[in-house]
């Protein structure tokens, strides 16, 4: 990976943009894209679609990645001591919460804030084995009162975001930040848009690239794009749960950080279409591309509602296996994510109209 992707990478994981509140992410796909592709567009919920003519009008091929990251919206101001309360943007799990910097954006700035709770020094001892869960929690920003939060500019609605640093680790082999779920997958559709335009690598098809809002709330962007592009197939990009971590059975997440992307075989939200899937496998072993099959057995991506669009649409996810995904800090490989482009290249360059309406021939 090249200097100029990783630092797109390390802007838009590092920017502000929950599910809803995606507009400064968004910004920094158009500026990197405009080189690169033919045409720019954006629905009316804030998505962004960046197209590569190829050699022929059809097939439409489809290659999202959702921008919005998991977050959190203000939904009350405590009168006496100023502490915020939250509502969930996505899913978080509660044990990774507490003791977490926050940026919470208002009308007047950025406000740094902690999520905290009751100091276990003033609890029963009976309490002290239970969970503390999301509704005992609040936000603190230093105030003390709500006219001194209000002050600062925060008001019921404002979204918020974990602060958490983009690094560079291990040599190089690794980053660890927030938001990868999903700005990697925005990130993969952006770089195989660059190699196809910077490479003049011909491709029999159009592409559509797109960085698609709020879906960690619904793939509600994801309807919409797909509305927008009439896709005869798509590649989801995504991150995917990494199972080398103690105490998880290779059962419950094949996949492992550094052993390539991973080809999505199913998950709650959708099945794939199986000859597409042999398509994907067939072309990374022709050229050697690590991969790894997946599944996910509760959960969904962006391809839930791609496959049911219109007619239908033949659709597959590759991802890249992600430690600690919808938390403050997340771990993964750049190998993966240099191999899952690379993966998209090949498939891009081989989706002609043929084999797509192949996938889906009786």
């Amino acid at each position: 990976m090249d200097e100029k992707a990783l630092n797109v990478l390390r802007e838009m994981c590092e920017s502000f943009g929950p599910a809803g509140f995606e507009r400064e992410t968004t910004v920094i796909v158009r500026r990197y894209m405009s080189p690169y592709c033919d045409d720019l567009t954006g629905d009316k919920l804030g998505s962004l679609v960046f197209q590569k003519k190829g050699d022929a009008e059809r097939p439409h091929v489809l290659l999202p990645g959702h921008v919005d990251e998991v977050g959190f919206v203000v939904s009350g101001i405590d009168k006496e001591s100023g502490f915020l309360t939250f509502n969930t943007l996505g899913g978080w799990f509660d044990q990774v919460l507490l003791s977490q910097r926050v940026v919470v954006r208002t009308r007047k700035g950025d406000v740094p804030g902690i999520i905290a709770a009751k100091p276990p020094h003033l609890l029963p001892p009976e309490d002290l084995t239970k969970v503390v869960t999301k509704n005992m929690m609040h936000i603190d920003v230093g105030a003390s009162s709500q006219k001194d939060a209000e002050e600062l500019g925060v008001r019921i609605g404002d979204p918020i975001v974990p602060w958490s640093p983009f690094s560079v680790v291990r040599d190089g082999k690794l980053v660890m930040g927030k938001a990868f779920d999903d700005r990697i997958g925005a990130f993969i559709a952006m770089e195989t848009v660059r190699r196809l335009a910077e490479g003049h690598i011909s491709h029999p098809n159009t592409v559509y690239g797109a960085a698609t809002v709020q879906e960690e709330v619904g793939a509600r962007g994801a309807a919409t794009v797909a509305h927008m592009v009439d896709p005869d197939v798509a590649i989801v990009l995504e991150v995917d749960i990494a199972g080398d971590v103690p105490g998880v059975k290779p059962s419950e997440a094949p996949a492992k950080m550094g052993r390539g992307p991973t080809i999505l075989t199913f998950d709650a939200s959708m099945i794939p279409n199986q000859l597409l899937k042999e398509f994907v496998i067939q072309a990374a072993e022709e050229q050697k591309i690590p991969y790894q099959l997946s599944q996910v057995a509760r959960g969904g991506t962006d391809a839930g509602r791609i496959h049911i669009s219109r007619a239908g649409c033949p659709s597959i996810v590759i991802g890249v296996a992600t430690r600690h995904i919808h938390s403050s800090v997340g771990l993964l490989s750049l190998e993966d994510v240099d191999n899952a482009v690379k993966l998209c290249v090949e498939l891009v360059k081989r989706l002609d109209q043929k084999t797509v309406e192949g996938f889906t021939s009786l």
